[in-house]
This record gives C-alpha cells, sequence and structure tokens, in this order.
C-alpha cells in the first residue's frame, strides 16, 4: 500500500513539473508582431511661425499740463470720446514763493518807472500845447510813457498767472488741460488732490490724459532670429485674440525691426502690422495677441505622417508593404513638412502602403 501512495505521488508530482514547463515554454513564445498599414494622403500643407505681442492705437498721445500744481478737478472719464479743444482738468496752482516775489517785487518797479513817465507826460503835454516845446521832445516823453505802461501791465500780468493761471489783460488760462487730439481717452493717470509738475525744456512733465485713435490700430509683437529671415513686409498675419475667444483678425505686416535685442538669451526682433478690424467688434487697447505667419505653403501635394519616416545617414526611408507583413526599405525625396505631415516628392505613390511606425 505504501508504495502505491509513494508510485501515486511521483506521478503527480511528474505531471505537475510536465504542466508547469509547457506553460512557461507557452508563455516565452511571443506573439507575432503584426504592423498596421498607411497609406499617402493628398492634403495642403503650411509652414507657420508665431509671433507673440499685443494690440495698440498707432497714434497715442499724452497730454501734459503746462503749469505745476495740484489737480483741482477732472471733468472726463476713461473711454469717454473727446474732440480736440475739449476741457480735461483744472490744475489748482501752488506758486513757487522766491518766484513770486521776485515777480512781485517787479510789479512795484514797474508801477514806481510808470508813475514817474506819468508825471513827465502831463507836463510835458502841457508845454507841448502852449508851443513851449518841440513835438520830437514831446513824442520822447510819450513814448516812455506808453513802454513804461507796457511794462507795468506785462508784470501784473505775470503775477496774475503765477497766482491764478489766467491772464490779467488777455484772458489766457494757463491752469486748465485741453485735449490735443480727437479719439477716445484710455485713461487719466491723476486723480483730484495729486501734485503734477509743468512741461517744459528740462521736464517732460506728468501725464495728465492719455488720448488714442481706436480706428486705427496695430499689432506689435516678438519674433525670433531663426524665423526673421523668412519674413517680408507686406505678408499677410492671422491674430489670435484670447480674450475675444480667440477670435481672429487679419492683418499686414509692415515693419521688421533691423535690429534685434537680447531677451534671456535670445535675440528677437520687433514687428509691427496694421490690423483689420471688423464692424461690431472692439479691440482694447493692450490685448494680449499671437500672430499666425505662414512662411511656405504647398497646395494639394503628396504627403505621409512624418513619424512613417526612417533616417539613415541624412537619407530618407520609408518602409513599403511588398507582401503580407513584409516590407522594403525604399529611399523617398521630401519636401515642406508641418510638424506633422511631410511632402513627398518623389519614390512612392499615393496608393502605396507603407508601415505605420507611430
Amino acid at each position: 500500500m505504501k508504495k502505491f501512495f509513494w508510485l501515486l505521488f511521483t506521478v503527480a508530482l511528474l505531471g505537475l513539473f510536465a504542466w508547469t514547463t509547457f506553460f512557461l515554454y507557452q508563455k516565452s513564445q511571443e506573439a507575432p508582431v503584426v504592423y498596421e498599414m498607411a497609406t499617402p494622403l493628398t492634403t495642403d500643407i503650411f509652414s507657420k511661425t508665431v509671433a507673440t505681442g499685443n494690440i495698440k492705437p498707432r497714434k497715442e498721445i499724452e497730454v501734459k499740463s503746462k503749469v505745476s500744481g495740484v489737480v483741482e478737478q477732472i471733468f472726463v472719464e476713461a473711454g469717454d470720446e473727446i474732440k480736440k479743444g475739449d476741457l480735461i482738468a483744472r490744475i489748482e496752482l501752488v506758486p513757487d514763493v522766491e518766484y513770486l516775489r521776485n515777480a512781485e517785487s517787479n510789479v512795484e518797479k514797474a508801477r514806481l518807472n510808470y508813475l514817474n513817465a506819468s508825471r513827465d507826460y502831463e507836463r510835458q503835454k502841457k508845454l507841448y500845447a502852449k508851443a513851449l516845446i518841440s513835438e520830437f521832445e514831446y513824442n520822447k516823453t510819450k513814448l516812455q510813457f506808453d513802454l513804461a505802461k507796457e511794462v507795468m501791465e506785462a508784470t501784473e500780468d505775470n503775477v496774475a498767472l503765477i497766482k491764478e493761471g489766467v491772464s490779467k489783460y488777455g484772458g489766457k488760462v494757463s491752469n486748465l488741460v485741453y485735449a490735443t487730439a480727437t479719439g477716445i481717452l484710455l485713461a487719466i493717470p491723476v486723480k483730484p488732490g495729486t501734485f503734477v509738475i509743468e512741461s517744459n525744456t528740462f521736464n517732460a512733465g506728468t501725464t495728465i490724459a492719455q488720448i488714442a485713435n481706436m480706428d486705427d490700430m496695430i499689432f506689435e509683437g516678438q519674433i525670433d532670429e531663426s524665423e526673421v529671415g523668412k519674413l517680408e513686409v507686406g505678408m499677410p498675419l492671422t491674430l489670435h485674440i484670447g480674450a475675444l475667444n480667440e477670435r481672429s483678425f487679419g492683418a499686414e505686416l509692415e515693419f521688421i525691426a533691423p535690429k534685434g535685442t537680447d531677451q534671456q538669451g535670445t535675440i528677437k526682433f520687433e514687428i509691427r502690422a496694421a490690423i483689420k478690424l471688423q464692424d461690431g467688434v472692439f479691440l482694447r487697447a493692450g490685448y494680449s495677441a499671437n500672430a499666425e505667419i505662414v512662411l511656405d505653403e504647398r497646395r494639394q501635394v503628396l504627403a505621409i505622417n512624418e513619424g512613417n519616416l526612417l533616417i539613415e545617414n541624412d537619407e530618407t526611408f520609408v518602409e513599403v508593404a511588398t507582401g503580407e507583413q513584409i516590407f522594403e526599405k525604399r529611399k523617398v525625396t521630401t519636401g515642406l513638412s508641418d510638424g506633422i505631415n511631410v511632402e513627398i516628392l518623389s519614390g512612392i505613390e499615393l496608393s502605396t502602403k507603407i508601415k505605420k511606425r507611430y
């Protein structure tokens, strides 16, 4: 009985070993690879580049103050349409104490000269009426009187301008800021109570308002040096503006910078394009945009997916099906590529089946 159990155990062990060996053998056998087929297609191929930038008005004017002081009142708001000559703000003058004192001193000197010239003139006038002096002497005295009067009025006018910004005799107002162009008010960088500096020979002055013509917009962007040599003035661009749900606008390239700038180790060139506005769509200054530029194109040409190419020793091949899962390498000549599809100039035809490698 013991021998029977030992025999049974031995047979079972051998059977398990045989089954394990067969199972491992089956697992070690790789399934035959079945390659998918691909065929060429006829399509359009475009070589494109993208420039990033933003939308700007072609003409943007900064309105400055003619006097220094504190902004007293602003009469307009950003976004308003204004015309040249419209009132924008009023400035409360804060005159320089020393400058004002000198101007007042000049007024006093001019007044004393005027009083003295007035007395001489009245005296000479009476003598001339009695024919006691010549006409030449009379005219000379009258000229001195007129000059003294003019100097006094000029100095008084200067003090009035310093104190109030209004000419005493001419009625000219210098503390009022007017629009210097017609357009839309983009921004008012100052608020009531803000101190502003006048625009003069040595100082640009504080900007009171920014005005632009929003009917003439441009795209300003940057393009890499590797692409700038392929651009030409007059090329069409397609602008995609993210703020308008990627809405597209046409544009025409009108400027390519002759000099590049170093931006984090990469040379970039500025480009500018005139935007073709669309009816009913308002473009705001400062919108970010991407300009898509077509550098080259091929229409309805034979092409394959670029992933199906083999490149060996600077030569390009595809694997052409010659039978069921049988392939041979065939040299092809390629043309323009868009990064997905590549133009095939020679080597295969539209009906050729090739090994799909991607």
